[in-house]
């Protein structure tokens, strides 16, 4: 099956379980691969066969601005269940990464995927 993949989409999220992570937004890095048909869209040339990517990541964008959870995994069940309710998608894979949280580590990110119902 076909795939459409966002890199690195900065995100940004009212997130954290700490009082010092609660006091501004934080960005964070998604990567999604969404699992699609792209057939007609080869062969038509036309953005409506297809999903629209900018439109996705303008929507992650915003939604993750609209969102006050504590947990990464709560913040990326949101986000994939979006993604599969707004786009024609059979499956979605989420890395949700934030970056610099721990000082031993780079990054601590969270993966889910999930199937279209």
């Amino acid at each position: 099956m076909d795939k459409i993949i966002l890199r690195e989409l900065q995100l940004m999220a009212l997130i954290g379980v700490y009082d010092f992570e609660r006091e501004a937004p934080q960005a964070l890095l998604a990567d999604v691969e969404l699992t699609v048909d792209l057939q007609k869209a080869q062969h038509s040339d036309d953005v409506a066969d297809t999903v629209d990517y900018a439109a996705l990541a303008e929507w992650m964008v915003n939604s993750a601005a609209s969102t006050d959870f504590q947990l990464l995994e709560a913040l990326a069940g949101h986000l994939i269940n979006g993604i599969l309710a707004t786009y024609p998608a059979t499956e979605v894979t989420l890395e949700l990464t934030k970056p610099g949280i721990l000082d031993n580590a780079r990054a601590v990110s969270v993966r889910l995927t999930r199937r279209a119902a």
